[in-house]
């Protein structure tokens, strides 16, 4: 069994750029700053240290909650990890991603990043799990 779950708040480091698929699927994607927060060894201070994650939403959620973000909204995000490999240029490049399943936006429109909470989540389309199965059912 494996694992792939993906949970990241932080602002974000770009608009965010709404396109298409071929097919007509709406596909936002944007970039996320989540500090790493480390002890200098010199210093002996801690420091934050920046990593930048590329995020994608798909579906008309993404068409939604493209209306609601701009650069330096922070953002709480769940989803998963997809990894990437393309060819450019004779170049091979890769990428890994998240693929947004859940998003919450952690500040209001009005104060951009000022951290206050809107507490608006954007629901997944999928269906719930079923609610039926229980603790005891599960064999571990």
């Amino acid at each position: 069994m494996s694992i792939n779950r993906v949970i990241i708040s932080g602002n974000l480091t770009r608009d965010p750029e709404l396109r298409q698929t071929a097919s007509g699927l709406p596909v936002l994607g944007f970039g996320v700053a989540v500090n790493d927060r480390r002890k200098n060894q010199q210093t002996g201070e801690w420091e934050d240290y920046p990593n930048f994650v590329d995020c994608t939403m798909f579906g008309t959620r993404a068409e939604s909650v493209a209306k609601f973000l701009s650069k330096g909204s922070k953002v709480a995000i769940e989803g998963k990890l997809r990894w990437s490999q393309w060819e450019r240029d004779g170049q091979k490049r890769s990428k890994i991603e998240v693929i947004i399943d859940e998003l919450e936006f952690m500040s209001s429109r009005d104060s951009g990043s000022s951290g206050a909470s809107s507490n608006y989540v954007a629901p997944p389309e999928a269906p719930a799990v079923n609610a039926s199965v229980y603790d005891e059912d599960i064999p571990f």
